[in-house]
């Protein structure tokens, strides 16, 4: 099974990059295909109508069709003010926005339907960024994805990593497995 895994943040010391880094372990151990897309690799400026009407961005095509290719995905998401990241709405802005005059895009949600998606956060506070996951999964649902109910939120973040950047609690590790075997399980099915 092919899985995208992804954080909604660019910061070099970012937990839930970190938490996206031991999500794609796991996964490869699990024996799905990962790919390990890191959002700083893209060039894709802030969604602007006025913009795309000059072209949508090469980035954004070559995020359009990565998307497209995976039909499972893990988004590791930061809780900022208590919701997502703009840098991961305006990813999903872009990523579900139709390209006019190209008809193999011109549904912008072609990225985005029936894909799996396992949610998972990480916060230093004590609800590890759940109320980031409480906005995004009505966003995935509105773009037309199966969302896992299994998710995780790393409280504390800045104690739960070792200085090799691993999970330190046997019990977050778990959790974490827990949304990958939810996410392959109901994506392998979904295949069929």
């Amino acid at each position: 099974m092919k899985l995208l895994v992804f954080a909604g943040s660019t910061r070099l010391a970012s937990f839930n990059r970190q938490l996206a880094h031991v999500a794609a372990q796991l996964a490869r151990a699990s024996g799905a295909e990962v790919t390990h897309l890191e959002l700083a690799d893209f060039d894709i400026p802030m969604y602007n109508a006025d913009l795309e009407a000059r072209g949508t961005p090469p980035d954004v095509m070559r995020l359009k069709a990565l998307m497209h290719a995976h039909p499972a995905w893990l988004i590791c998401s930061p809780e900022y003010n208590g919701s997502y990241t703009a840098l991961l709405k305006n990813t999903i802005d872009w990523a579900s926005s139709p390209v006019k005059g190209d008809a193999d895009w011109q549904d912008g949600f072609k990225s985005f339907t029936g894909k799996v998606v396992g949610v998972l956060s990480a916060s230093n506070g004590a609800l590890g960024g759940l109320r980031s996951q409480s906005h995004l999964v009505p966003l995935l649902f509105n773009a037309q994805c199966w969302v896992a109910p299994r998710t995780f939120a790393l409280a504390h973040a800045a104690d739960a990593f070792d200085a090799q950047g691993q999970l330190i609690e046997p019990r977050q590790r778990e959790g974490v497995q827990a949304v990958i075997d939810q996410v392959l399980r109901a994506a392998q099915r979904m295949a069929y």
